[in-house]
C-alpha cells in the first residue's frame, strides 16, 4: 500500500519508517525541508516540501495512489483540514488525524475522520487505524480462555444491525465506541461508519472471528 504522511516529527518520521519496514511505499510531506533528517539516510520513500492539505502538494506526494494518510503534524486545524481533503477530495480510505486538545474528538468524529488524541497516542494505536485489519486484545481473563479485544469489521457490516453480525459470527458485542464514546447496543443497534466494534470471545477462536468479522453478512457460513 501506498500511505501519505503530513508532518515529519518524531511521531511522522517513526510512523515512516515502521511503515516502509513493513514494506509499504510512504511518503512524507512537511514545510520544513530540514524536518526530512528525522528519517535519516536509509528511508527509501518521498520527501514533499509543501503545506500537508494542498492539493498539488498532496498529488506530489502520490495522494491519488494512497490506501491511508495520517495527518500528524503540530497543528490540531491543520492535520483535520488535511485528513478532510484527503478523505473527500482524493477517496482515501483509512485517515486518521492526531489531535492535541482531544475535547474536539468528538467533532472530528462526527466529519467521519477518526483521531488519535496526543495524551493516549502510541504507535500501535495509529497503525490501526491506518492499517485496520484482525482483533487488538483490550482484555483477558487470568486463565487465557476469554478476551475482550476490538475487531475490525468489513465495511459491507455498515447498516446492518448489532444483533445480526452477532447471529452470523457467534460472538457477543460487549460495545460500541461511536464518535469517541463508548455506547451498549440494543438487538436494535444499527452499525455505522466508523464504529469501532468490542467483543467478548474465547481466545481460540479468535481467528475465525477475524474472518467472519472481515466477510460481509452475505458471506458468512458458520
Amino acid at each position: 500500500m501506498h500511505i501519505v504522511i503530513m508532518g515529519c516529527g518524531r511521531v511522522g518520521a517513526a510512523l515512516a519508517q515502521t511503515l516502509e519496514q513493513q514494506g509499504h511505499t510512504v511518503a512524507v510531506v512537511d514545510q520544513d525541508p530540514t524536518a526530512f533528517r528525522r528519517l535519516g539516510a536509509g528511508f527509501g520513500g518521498r520527501r514533499v516540501t509543501g503545506v500537508g492539505f494542498d492539493q498539488d502538494t498532496l498529488r506530489e506526494a502520490g495522494i491519488e495512489e494512497a490506501g491511508a494518510f495520517a495527518a500528524v503534524s503540530s497543528g490540531d486545524n491543520s492535520n483535520i483540514i488535511a485528513a478532510r481533503v484527503a478523505r473527500e477530495m482524493f477517496g482515501v480510505e483509512n485517515v486518521a488525524a492526531r489531535i492535541y486538545d482531544p475535547r474536539r474528538a468528538e467533532v472530528y468524529q462526527r466529519l467521519g475522520i477518526p483521531t488519535v488524541a496526543t495524551v493516549r497516542w502510541t504507535a500501535d494505536q495509529m497503525l490501526r487505524r491506518l492499517l485496520p485489519s484482525g482483533a487488538e486484545p483490550l482484555w483477558r481473563d487470568p486463565s487465557g480462555g476469554v478476551q475482550l479485544a476490538e475487531v475490525h469489521t468489513s465495511p459491507s457490516w455498515v447498516g446492518h444491525k448489532v444483533s445480526r453480525l452477532q447471529e452470523e459470527t457467534g460472538v457477543r458485542v460487549a460495545f460500541l465506541t461511536r464518535l469517541g464514546e463508548a455506547m451498549l447496543p440494543t438487538s436494535e443497534t444499527v452499525l455505522q461508519e466508523g464504529d469501532l466494534v468490542h467483543v467478548m470471545m474465547r481466545t481460540d477462536e479468535v481467528e475465525t472471528v477475524e474472518a467472519a468479522f472481515e466477510k460481509g453478512p452475505e458471506e458468512v457460513t458458520r
